[in-house]
């Protein structure tokens, strides 16, 4: 194969990773409805013509929402999947992890946020320069949620210097990529306050998308908690590039921040796909070591684990349709 063949597969590669992005609703077979009501909804942002709003969920009544040493508990933000084309902040899917946080002290904010791929039928090399612009869409509506919940952060009850954000699939891309943004100080960053930091990220099956030779930040990351399958084909575990362009998934940053210090824990879940996207309550114990340890108590604990758990079913067989998990034709 000549250099201009290699050259061409690997671009067909990189497009093929922005196609498949577009299928993530596929083989999320941990989600399971549960019961979890928000105790308010506000509309956070109106971008366009469309109006954006958020959920929250406060914290259990009687639910411990510090530690013993009386560190308090962060909020979470959430963001849902749905390949940037559809999802839905208040999909029944989430709401028994939604129960669990809440009944474990924290507060639960799940935000809109702009689809930027909905009706797109683009191909080829269009196609990766809409799901950029798509990421960076719903990372600017990330930042206006923060920057509402800093604003209203006493009548909401909100420390603004302890929001954690979450998110699956698409939304993991989104929050790794928000951080990504603010620690390089993109200027789609500039709504939120100089020298904010968000306290950590949790991204299940998440990626970041960048055009920048490589995967760098100016400044120290957040902690992060990366949850990623070892084979999974919709969120590239690992990279794949194409000259400045490149997709970085869990095994790449995890490899970037252990060479740069930056605090991170990784679970690979050996032999699973992006399932894993979807396993938010069965993940829990892993969240809640992160969050305790690593965001609470300001350890700097490094955790790399590869886990091979039977509790977390294959994605093979028995995956629920697009349209019970993401709502939508």
């Amino acid at each position: 194969m000549n250099k201009l063949n290699v050259r061409m597969d690997m671009i067909l590669k990189t497009v093929a990773v922005a196609a498949a992005i577009l299928a993530a609703s596929a083989d999320l077979t941990c989600r399971e409805t549960g019961q979890a009501s928000p105790d308010g909804t506000y509309k956070y942002a109106e971008k366009g013509f469309e109006d954006l709003f958020m959920d929250i969920y406060y914290p259990d009544a009687g639910s411990a929402t510090a530690d013993l040493d009386g560190n308090a508990k962060p909020v979470v933000i959430f963001m849902f999947g749905g390949g940037f084309f559809s999802g839905e902040r208040d999909n029944p899917a989430y709401a028994r992890w939604f129960d669990a946080l809440t009944a474990n002290g924290y507060m639960v904010v799940s935000i809109d946020y702009r689809l930027g791929l909905k009706g797109s039928d683009k191909a080829g090399i269009a196609q990766v320069n809409l799901i950029d612009n798509a990421i960076h869409m719903a990372v600017e509506d990330l930042f206006s949620a923060t920057e509402f919940l800093l604003y209203n952060a006493d009548v909401l009850e909100i420390d603004p210097d302890n929001i954690v954000i979450s998110g699956s699939s698409a939304g993991a891309i989104a929050v790794l990529q928000a951080d990504y943004e603010l620690s390089n100080g993109s200027p789609c960053a500039e709504v939120l306050p100089v020298g904010f930091r968000y306290a950590g990220v949790m991204a299940f099956s998440g990626a970041i998308l960048t055009r920048d030779w490589g995967l760098r930040y100016k400044t120290p990351p957040a902690p992060v908690l990366l949850l990623h399958g070892t084979e999974d084909r919709i969120v590239n575990y690992g990279q794949i590039r194409f000259f400045n362009l490149g997709l970085y998934g869990a095994d790449k940053i995890a490899k970037r921040f252990r060479k740069e210090g930056y605090l991170y824990n990784i679970i690979r879940f050996a032999g699973h796909g992006h399932e894993i996207a979807g396993c938010m309550y069965e993940t829990l114990p892993y969240q809640l070591h992160f969050l305790e340890e690593n965001i609470m108590a300001g350890s700097r604990k490094v955790i790399d684990a590869t886990v091979d758990d039977p509790a977390i079913p294959s994605g093979e067989g028995g995956s629920r349709t697009r349209k019970e998990l993401y709502g939508g034709n």
